[in-house]
């Protein structure tokens, strides 16, 4: 997929703050099985192909997928702006969860958040929960209103989809 194609909504895509206070959450039934979809979440070789929101590149600069283990990207916006993020794992089981925190770089917006990611095994396909848990309401708001976080996960959610599409079930 190129990173400028567009991902329309899909109606059973959720993106919603559910609790008033300090989470976004995006919810999505994908048509693949759960150890693929993790697999794809997961290898350094498959997130530049779908990660991030749509017009998004992601380079990966490291990605040590384990309790303590570091992951540090950039998401290279449309705009032109480098967007460094540096991720530490706090809980990794295959293939069903992910637990990591976004710690601030020198420079970088300070708003740190922990994403909590699920898999769910639903008869073949996999129902992912994309959870942000923000310290404060108030930076919660920011980030939405800052970054378009709602829409963005959405559109993370449907480019996952489509690359799982277009990989047909297998890995690669």
């Amino acid at each position: 997929m190129s990173p400028t194609a567009q991902t329309k909504p899909q109606p059973q895509d959720q993106a919603v703050a559910t609790t008033p206070d300090r989470e976004i959450v995006t919810t999505r039934l994908l048509d693949a099985p759960r150890e693929l979809v993790f697999k794809v979440w997961t290898d350094p070789k498959h997130l530049p192909h779908w990660y991030g929101p749509n017009g998004f590149r992601t380079t990966i600069e490291e990605m040590d997928v384990r309790p303590g283990g570091v992951w540090r990207l950039v998401m290279h916006g449309p705009d032109g702006r480098d967007y460094r993020n540096h991720i530490v794992f706090s809980e990794v089981v295959p293939p069903e969860r992910l637990v990591y925190r976004h710690v601030p770089e020198p420079g970088a917006e300070i708003a740190t958040h922990e994403t909590i990611v699920t898999f769910a095994d639903r008869g073949g396909k996999t129902e992912v929960t994309l959870r942000l848990v923000f310290e404060s309401n108030a930076v919660r708001d920011h980030i939405i209103k800052t970054y378009n976080a709602l829409e963005g996960g959405k559109q993370t959610i449907g480019r996952l989809a489509d690359y799982l599409a277009q990989l047909g079930g297998s890995v690669r």
